[in-house]
């Protein structure tokens, strides 16, 4: 059945996160349960939704916060970095969410409320690599006894949620886009009173992990994490933030990682800066470190991104101008 996982993603201005998507949508040993989006954009919703049908997951259900925009990314600081979610969005429309269908998508916190109830005890891994804002996980833990279940929402992450992951910040202190880009004081509201066990992959870790350059060679020309990655990078890799905290969201410390720390935990200030607060009573909180050198990490990602691309194959419909996908092909690459 796989480890029941939601993804918590800002799909728009970075890449990474749609690789992210791919691993969580191809992984055999994931059974993806929701994604929200947290950036507002109606094309961050309906490529998320594009990627998720593409590799066979068109019920997978996605909550966006709102109000929505027809917000497009534009590089204003570099001029080099291409937009890629509406391109995807449009080209590759499928899912819960197809093309024009953004305001169909759930609330989040309602999405979170409801997947949570639905799931056994202790069994869901929520994998955080955007903001963590009041609509969305500091929602979910201020939310209240609703339709899907009468639990609180902090009652309910105790009851659900095994480990929640966190790309953010910086240890063992830092000052990270995804705890202050939005809104800094939900970044400390989560991270400071989350009950449960926390997992935090630093900016510093994936900088230099530098992904994809085989999944834009390699992988089938209608992928179309492929074509994210050419549109936004032209055939740059990317440095691999949201990748690897999917990643041991789905395998745990692996051959890839080692905890930084045996005790400790993050305090997040009101302006999104974090420091390590080296506790010997506190046992359930943990940052990353690779275990490898950069290269291998990228290694291992680029052959899993390009072993989920490989595994959807596109099989024509005799007397059908359109295509759709086949049976599943998991290929071992080496």
């Amino acid at each position: 059945m796989g480890k029941n996982l939601i993804v918590d993603t800002d799909l728009f201005s970075d890449v990474d996160d749609a690789g992210a998507l791919l691993l969580a949508a191809t992984s055999p040993d994931v059974h993806l349960l929701a994604v929200n989006v947290n950036y507002p954009s109606t094309f961050s919703a309906l490529a998320a939704s594009a990627i998720l049908a593409h590799y066979g997951h068109p019920e997978v259900p996605i909550g966006i916060r709102r109000p929505l925009t027809n917000a497009t990314f534009f590089d204003t600081r570099a001029y080099e970095l291409g937009e890629y979610a509406s391109k995807v969005a449009y080209h590759w429309s499928g899912g819960t969410l197809p093309w024009d269908h953004a305001e169909d998508a759930w609330d989040p916190v309602a999405l979170y409320r409801k997947v949570l109830a639905e799931a056994e005890d202790g069994s869901v891994t929520i994998a955080s690599i955007g903001f963590l804002e009041n609509d969305k996980l500091s929602g979910l833990l201020n939310s209240t006894a609703d339709s899907h279940s009468d639990l609180s929402g902090r009652e309910l992450v105790k009851r659900k949620v095994s480990e929640l992951v966190i790309m953010g910040g910086g240890y063992p202190s830092g000052y990270g886009y995804n705890f202050w880009g939005s809104d800094p004081s939900c970044a400390a509201h989560v991270v400071n009173t989350w009950e449960g066990r926390m997992v935090f992959l630093g900016g510093e870790v994936g900088k230099e992990v530098k992904s994809g350059r085989r999944l834009m060679a390699e992988a089938p020309e209608t992928d179309p994490v492929r074509m994210a990655y050419i549109y936004y990078s032209y055939f740059t890799p990317r440095s691999s933030w949201d990748p690897l905290t999917v990643l041991y969201a789905i395998h745990g410390l692996g051959d890839l990682f080692t905890f930084g720390n045996e005790f400790g935990y993050n305090h997040v200030e009101d302006n999104g800066a974090n420091a390590w607060v080296w506790d010997q009573k506190v046992r359930n909180q943990f940052f990353l470190r690779l275990k490898s050198d950069n290269e291998t990490a990228a290694a291992e990602l680029d052959r899993l991104f390009l072993q989920g691309a490989m595994s959807v194959v596109k099989q024509p419909v005799t007397g059908s101008s359109h295509e759709v996908p086949g049976a599943p092909v998991h290929l071992e690459l080496k």
